[in-house]
């Protein structure tokens, strides 16, 4: 296991630690939220089903990349696996993000999915608006939302690699994420471009916070406080209250994001 290195050893269960005494995920719903890279079926099928299944109302919103334009083909990697009712959904503009007639069809959906790309144009578009209230009615409700890469961090509390200059800038000009999660910070693509000891730069400054790294096609699937791993490689997880710069959860564990420890499966 090349990337295990000393760390996969030294697994800290006991460490308690509550994020400012909240609830750190939703109350309702279920967030997924994916390392980048290219997804597995097992991935998509997940989300889909916690939709509601394939007639299940998704939006995608490929806001993060970047485009000028986009069409219908972007919902195509959800229609192939049978998925019915998909529409790309889409404005750079906080005044659309504002109208009934953009809002009401995210209050409608079932399932959410932000695309990758860069994550404060996501910021840029929906923080403050109706539609960012939008996104947590669809929690409310027991929908979902989830993410990949770009789509991934803006999950998080802290918004790592959001300056608009590029994405090896750690702390930059765009710092607050949606905060699906609440004190936690989420990187993406962190074996697959090495960017295993880029979130203990960040968690200097912000101790207290939660940092979870996610490997391409590998995701979290949380609902309330507690995650289980899918796909097919590494969730690295960083607290500054143990000793560890990290360790490593793999396809099936599942983890307390409020106790800050595995969670021993019964048999």
């Amino acid at each position: 296991m090349k990337y295990c290195l000393l760390f996969c050893f030294i697994i800290p269960f006991g460490a308690i630690f509550r994020a400012n005494g909240q609830i750190v995920g939703p109350e309702n719903g279920t967030l997924i939220i994916v390392g980048g890279g290219k997804l597995s079926d097992t991935i998509l099928l997940a989300f889909i089903e916690a939709s509601g299944g394939m007639e299940a109302p998704i939006l995608v919103i490929p806001t993060a990349l970047g485009q000028p334009n986009y069409t219908e083909n972007e919902g195509d990697f959800l229609r192939k696996l049978g998925a019915k009712n998909v529409k790309v959904w889409h404005t750079y503009d906080k005044l659309v993000a504002n109208t009934d007639s953009f809002v009401n069809p995210i209050r409608n959906a079932k399932g959410i999915w932000f695309t990758g790309g860069r994550q404060w144009r996501l910021v840029d578009s929906y923080t403050g608006t109706a539609s960012e209230k939008a996104f947590w009615e669809v929690l409310e409700n027991n929908g979902v939302i989830a993410g990949t890469s770009a789509g991934a961090s803006i999950q998080g509390d802290y918004l790592i690699r959001g300056d608009t200059k590029n994405n090896t800038i750690l702390m930059g000009d765009h710092e607050k994420g949606f905060a699906f999660l609440k004190s936690v910070i989420i990187d993406q693509h962190v074996l697959a471009r090495n960017r295993s000891f880029d979130l203990p730069k960040v968690l200097e400054k912000f101790p207290s916070y939660l940092g979870i790294g996610l490997d391409e096609n590998t995701a979290i699937v949380v609902k309330k406080d507690t995650f289980r791993v899918i796909g097919d490689s590494y969730v690295l997880m960083y607290d500054k209250s143990t000793e560890n710069p990290f360790y490593l959860l793999k396809k099936g564990e599942q983890y307390d994001l409020q106790k800050r420890q595995i969670l021993t499966l019964k048999n």
